[in-house]
């Protein structure tokens, strides 16, 4: 990788995630996607946004949108378990059908080097890097640009007129 204290947007597709089941997604394979991240909670006030990017998904797979969910519990404790039952919960309460990741660490030392880009291309209000709660999201272009970074409170349905002039 580049200099980490400026980091280009080819370095998205240098990155990569550990997925539930252990396996590896290298982001080498979103070339040409637009990309939305969002750190997620099962317990959160803010989890029944997991329809609506269901909802997403649904309206713009084929077109090239790509959802990329990442539980943590670095908020309120409000994601708890395991990975198994973060996926049993993703599937049965909201039929999810896009990835959620292994759990991470969106903050801090042991920060997953996913979210270490992403506060960097698009840091937060007054230029504070940190994630402030769940269900922040970050809307990546097919180029790997990170075009918008949006507060937890932004539904994912107000987030489709940012991502389709986006689409293929």
């Amino acid at each position: 990788m580049s200099d980490p204290n400026n980091p280009t947007p080819s370095e998205w597709f240098e990155l990569s995630a550990k997925q539930a089941d252990g396996s590896v997604l290298d982001f080498d394979s979103l070339r040409g996607h637009v990309t939305l991240v969002v750190n997620v909670a099962s317990q959160c006030g803010f989890t029944p946004q997991y329809k609506q990017l269901q909802e997403l998904h649904e309206a713009y797979e084929s077109r090239g949108l790509r959802i990329l969910a990442f539980p943590c519990n670095q908020f309120g404790g409000q994601e708890p378990g395991s990975d198994d039952q973060i996926q049993q919960f993703c599937k049965l309460t909201y039929d999810v059908s896009f990835p959620v990741f292994a759990k991470v660490q969106v903050n801090g030392p042991d920060s997953d080097p996913v979210f270490v880009h992403l506060k960097k291309q698009a840091p937060g209000l007054l230029g504070s890097e940190g994630i402030k709660w769940n269900f922040t999201k970050f809307l990546i272009d097919a180029d790997g640009r990170v075009v918008e970074r949006y507060a937890p409170t932004t539904s994912p349905s107000a987030i489709a007129k940012d991502i389709e002039p986006l689409l293929k």
